[in-house]
């Protein structure tokens, strides 16, 4: 699993400390620092490569939301997970305007703060992938895993695994060309009803084109290339 550094920013060194070794528990994860200031958090980011901050609200010497500001002023593009007391809904749209990933209300579980870093981790993972892009679907399954919600925009009988090769099998495609059904599911391994169901559900909601192919005697055949 991919390694995520975390610096973790709490005004208490025993909750830092707890928060630290709850981290350190989960697998992929690792503590790149602790800091009880704002002052010390930007001098540990500075210090040191971090890949995700978990922040305390209530620091001392700083608001925990204009640190964020702070960071995202500077072109910082590190991630932020909120874990704090603070119940205010003023202060959860403040946070979710500045880009955080999640607000973990404190007290809380071992179990659902795992929960939300291998969410997380699972989020990263897919915007690091190399390449772009094929479609809707990727772009909602991804904020899904992040936000830990289930996402199944697919009509009944289809499932995204396959929806994915079939796109993965349209990107192969020369450049400006596309495929027809039976092609499709030569490429992946099914039949060409199967192939051409996947196809009708991205043509219908304009993940691909549709158009017919001439050159051969008979009923021109369809073809599906991406949009």
């Amino acid at each position: 699993m991919i390694s995520v550094r975390v610096l973790v920013v709490d005004d208490e060194p025993l909750i830092a400390e707890a928060h630290a070794t709850y981290t350190a528990k989960v697998t992929g994860f690792e503590v790149a620092a602790t800091a009880h200031t704002a002052q010390e958090a930007m001098a540990a980011l500075r210090a040191t490569p971090v890949d995700l901050v978990l922040l305390d609200l209530n620091l001392p010497d700083r608001n925990g939301l204009d640190l964020c500001r702070a960071l995202r002023a500077s072109g910082s593009a590190v991630d932020v997970l909120v874990v704090s007391s603070a119940r205010d809904l003023a202060s959860v749209r403040a946070a979710v305007s500045l880009g955080v990933t999640h607000y973990l209300l404190k007290p809380f579980t071992f179990a659902t703060f795992r929960e939300k870093l291998l969410g997380y981790a699972r989020y990263r993972a897919q915007m690091l992938a190399a390449g772009e892009v094929g479609a809707q679907h990727e772009i909602d399954r991804a904020l899904a895993v992040l936000r830990g919600t289930p996402q199944d925009s697919l009509p009944k009988g289809l499932d995204v695994s396959t929806l994915d090769l079939v796109l993965g099998a349209l990107r192969e495609a020369a450049p400006g060309t596309g495929r027809s059904a039976n092609e499709v599911a030569a490429r992946i391994g099914t039949s060409r009803v199967t192939a051409r169901r996947y196809l009708e559900h991205l043509a219908d909601t304009g993940q691909v084109f549709r158009s017919p192919r001439y050159g051969s005697p008979g009923r021109p055949e369809v073809e599906y290339r991406r949009a």
